[in-house]
């Protein structure tokens, strides 16, 4: 990134109008990388998508469709000749044209031309991934389980015609993030012709299923014949969001479908066919032994016998799995102590190395020899770049003149003492232009979770650049309990949620405080998510005056309540009780138990649409905070989600965050 003398400071108008870059998509030359490229207006409050294609091998990108209704997920074709993607497009039809009420396949040439809808779908296409013969698609649908496939749009038509507006279900999982499951219809594997546009439901008339939670393109893989597709299901009669999941294979000409893998000890996920077909790489997470264990490199062969290859790597596996062209290794990413890095990992030698470091990779794409990464960093957003014998080489600049612009704050990780004499990392990113001569404030920012980990990444929403430039030096602390520092650092917190958590941040702020730099009047918290419940902990447990305010976005604040969430089965696990079994061990575990003791003051921010963390729980928290007579704050999202994702709520979301520090902690005296 640019340095020097600049005059802009780094401000949410500028964070909004930086290009946000998708995951590539490799031709099967490796020539070309094909990406989505979201655009955002500050003045419209709205997004734009387009696919754009980036040469490998030198050259300015090129821009292929024009930007729409979000143009995304472009997958070439393993001929080349297309590119697959999904959007909601205008259609001529017998009234005028009309916007595709759902997301629907479209295919574009790379050279250019029209997009074509590949067909359509009255209940949409939700992930896809094309066979290997460049002539069908595999996509998954939500659709109605007791209608044939001619009854479907009739079904979906009457649906969205009716009157009511209940949602009513006997499901135990019946949300999930920031939307209902599709009331009544069930996510299902089909097949469609490229050429002709027709479809095939493959679990038409049965009971077979993919995941209601999340059924992406990693749920499911075609075998190298295009004869057989791999997918997980969750065999569960009642299904629920922490049920242990099995892999079954489906022959697509007959539709017969086989257990590969089912063990009631074991959740499985993600599988990968060997280009040579004879095995399939998968997640396998073993349950038993808790339900923080991490997912393992895991492989299976033609005879049903399997094997768990990275028991003895203590890092968790991500997917997309990879193989190599020679089947003897696999890619994917994975953290390591606050980065997340991709690596190859010999089945052979049961050996993992990076071939790229970051930063953090995002994602990934492979083909003939090459692979291109989009990766970020503290420093900078999401890029692209290709991995070449003679090292890393950026392929695209759509973002640089922009933040070439302003001077971004120099990041460094240290190493603290925590809780149990632990060493813990905490990244410090300091303002532009940091003199340590001077007295500066410090804003910690508790991550969520608790199971994730701040690193040297790019956050789109709260972003520390943007933090820093106020004039914060801003600390993230790992704090026990955080992913990417081994299994027994992140499940040692179990059963005594935010007695290390707590140790360790405080422990931040000692090590902080012995820096001459450190202006200790002006100390502020915040966090969202888990780190919210962790601001809203601080203020029962920490004496006032040491932190001068906190914020607390989307946080946690009542156990027992918390059991409105989409993730409630998950409560009795991380606590180490249910409430109705241990409700004084849930009680000690929940900020609101401790609400006598606050005093600092809170702003609290919360969205309406919020389903991991209900919004009555920032509600209960801010009406707790005016009976307490502490000084409060309410910001309330009716359209925003655990997250602020449109532009304007952005804005302001950043303006009263700063508003409310200035009046506690200025950063500027």
């Amino acid at each position: 990134m640019k340095t020097g003398k600049k005059t802009q400071p780094f401000d949410v108008n500028a964070l909004w109008a930086l290009d946000r870059i998708g995951e590539p998509s490799l031709s099967p030359d490796g020539a070309q990388a094909a990406a989505g490229v979201t655009r955002y207006s500050m003045e419209t409050n709205k997004a734009q998508s387009s696919l754009w294609l980036f040469s490998t091998l030198g050259g300015e990108p090129r821009r292929l469709t024009e930007a729409g209704e979000k143009d995304g997920n472009p997958q070439w074709s393993p001929r080349g000749d297309l590119i697959a993607f999904t959007a909601k497009r205008e259609q001529a039809g017998p009234n005028g044209r009309a916007l595709d009420e759902e997301p629907q396949l479209y295919v574009i040439p790379p050279d250019g031309g029209e997009a074509r809808r590949v067909g359509l779908v009255p209940t949409g296409v939700e992930s896809f991934k094309w066979f290997p013969d460049g002539r069908r698609i595999a996509f998954v649908s939500w659709v109605w389980p007791n209608c044939k496939a001619a009854e479907q749009g009739a079904a979906q038509k009457d649906f969205k015609a009716r009157k009511e507006s209940a949602y009513v279900t006997d499901e135990s999982l019946y949300r999930f993030w920031d939307h209902n499951i599709p009331m009544g219809r069930v996510p299902r594997l089909h097949v469609m012709d490229v050429e002709t546009g027709k479809a095939r439901d493959l679990f038409e008339g049965t009971a077979w299923e993919l995941s209601r939670a999340e059924p992406d393109a990693n749920s499911f893989d075609i075998a190298p014949d295009g004869r057989r597709i791999a997918f997980a299901f969750d065999p569960g009669a009642e299904k629920k969001l922490d049920n242990r999941y099995a892999l079954a294979q489906i022959d697509v000409r007959t539709r017969r479908v086989d257990v590969l893998l089912q063990d009631a000890d074991w959740d499985f996920a993600a599988p990968r066919y060997s280009h040579g077909g004879a095995h399939l790489a998968f997640l396998a997470s073993h349950q038993a032994r808790g339900h923080n264990q991490p997912n393992r490199l895991a492989v299976l062969d033609r005879q049903g016998r399997w094997a768990v290859f990275s028991e003895e790597w203590d890092h968790e596996v991500s997917a997309p799995l990879r193989w190599t062209v020679d089947d003897q290794s696999l890619l994917f990413a994975a953290e390591e102590r606050g980065r997340r890095h991709l690596w190859q990992f010999a089945l052979g030698e049961r050996l993992a190395e990076p071939v790229f470091e970051g930063g953090h990779v995002g994602s990934f794409a492979c083909a003939a020899d090459l692979v291109v990464v989009n990766h970020d960093s503290v420093q900078f957003p999401p890029r692209l770049s290709v991995l070449g014998e003679d090292g890393l080489h950026r392929i695209e600049a759509l973002n640089d003149e922009r933040l070439g612009a302003h001077t971004f704050g120099r990041h460094e990780e240290v190493t603290i003492t925590g809780a149990r004499g632990d060493d813990v990392q905490m990244w410090l990113i300091y303002p532009p232009g940091f003199d340590a001569k001077k007295k500066w404030p410090v804003m910690h920012v508790i991550h969520g979770g608790p199971h994730t980990a701040f690193g040297d990444s790019w956050h789109w929403r709260w972003n520390h650049q943007a933090f820093a430039a106020q004039g914060y030096v801003v600390a993230c602390v790992n704090y026990h309990g955080s992913s990417s520092f081994g299994h027994e650092f992140l499940d040692c917190i179990t059963g005594r949620w935010g007695e290390y958590e707590l140790q360790d941040v405080e422990a931040g702020t000692d090590w902080l405080l012995k820096k001459s730099w450190v202006d200790r009047k002006r100390i502020v918290a915040t966090g969202g998510s888990y780190g919210g419940y962790m601001v809203a902990w601080m203020n029962g447990h920490v004496k006032p005056g040491r932190y001068q305010a906190y914020v607390c976005h989307a946080g946690c604040y009542d156990w027992q309540a918390m059991y409105a969430d989409d993730a409630y089965s998950w409560h009795r696990k991380e606590l180490g009780a249910a409430y109705w079994d241990d409700p004084a061990r849930v009680a000690a575990q929940s900020p609101h138990a401790f609400a006598k003791s606050f005093r600092t003051p809170t702003l609290v921010i919360h969205g309406a649409m919020d389903y991991r963390v209900p919004d009555a729980q920032g509600l209960a928290h801010y009406n707790t905070l005016k009976s307490l007579g502490v000084p409060s704050r309410l910001v309330w999202f009716p359209d925003e989600n655990h997250w602020v994702l449109k532009p304007r709520n952005s804005r302001l979301w950043y303006g009263e965050f700063f508003d409310w520090l200035a009046r506690h902690a200025p950063a500027r005296r």
